[in-house]
């Protein structure tokens, strides 16, 4: 089921219940880097911090948080405003369950620093019975016993086995590289000024929910999660505040629908 609402998402946020949702995958705008048709005036510290305070609110115990942002580098200095915004969270409740990176290939940059390649992803919980899928790739060298260890407290290390060889896979990290070009998404998604990868938004659903759930989007943008949660079998709510980017994720969504209606 998909609940989609055009409005303001601390308005809006008020009709969801209080511990109702199992995942928030969303990407809060980024300070001043877009101007989301003039909305991203209204944002700021006082919002952000309403916003995850009501997070915190609808969130189910045992619930997670994906919170996907960056900052802006103004006078020569970056804003530091994403470390707020974790250090707010926490402040609110919420563990700080992993600091992971979105590292991906941006634009070149002719400022005097290495290149920007990268947004981090907060994830914060509520809880300590996290619902976790892990992702895994395949190990580089299956089948090689492993002679190294982990660490006592005394800093000696800890005997392998003889058994302990490499598998075929291993659980993915915590820095995800997803590619972006041009043609990235669809004609509808490259519509707005700043979407996610759909491989970030389904990956973060498989491995922090489960079928059935329900998945909130509170800056929907152009639909990308509530596409990824009718693909994945997850209930979506999604709430966009300019209407524009509404009738795009609106539509987006229907389609995943339909599509997924056919292949049944």
């Amino acid at each position: 089921m998909n609940k989609l609402m055009q409005g303001d998402c601390l308005e809006r946020m008020k009709e969801i219940p209080d511990g109702s949702v199992d995942l928030t995958v969303t990407s809060p705008p980024y300070d001043n880097l877009r101007t989301y048709n003039g909305n991203n005036d209204q944002w700021g510290e006082h919002v952000w911090k309403a916003v995850i305070a009501d997070l915190y609110r609808v969130t189910k115990d045992g619930g997670v948080v994906v919170w996907v942002v960056g900052d802006a580098t103004i006078k020569g200095s970056e804003t530091g405003n994403s470390f707020k915004q974790a250090l707010g969270a926490m402040e609110c409740g919420f563990n700080l369950h992993d600091t992971m990176i979105y590292q991906t290939n941006k634009p070149p940059s002719n400022a005097n620093r290495y290149q920007q390649d990268f947004e981090y992803m907060f994830i914060f919980s509520i809880g300590k019975r996290v619902k976790f899928n892990p992702l895994h790739v395949p190990t580089l060298y299956p089948g090689v016993k492993n002679s190294g260890g982990n660490r006592a407290s005394n800093g000696q290390k800890i005997k392998r086995t003889e058994e302990n060889r490499t598998g075929t896979s291993k659980r993915k990290g915590n820095i995800w590289y997803i590619p972006r070009s041009s043609k990235s998404g669809d004609q509808f998604s490259r519509k707005h000024p700043a979407t996610f990868p759909y491989k970030l938004a389904h990956d973060h659903i498989i491995s922090w929910s489960n079928e059935g759930d329900t998945i909130l989007d509170p800056f929907m943008g152009s639909g990308t999660t509530g596409v990824a949660c009718v693909n994945t079998g997850r209930d979506f709510i999604g709430i966009e505040l300019d209407q524009s980017y509404f009738d795009i994720a609106q539509h987006r969504i229907d389609q995943a629908a339909l599509k997924e209606e056919d292949d049944e």
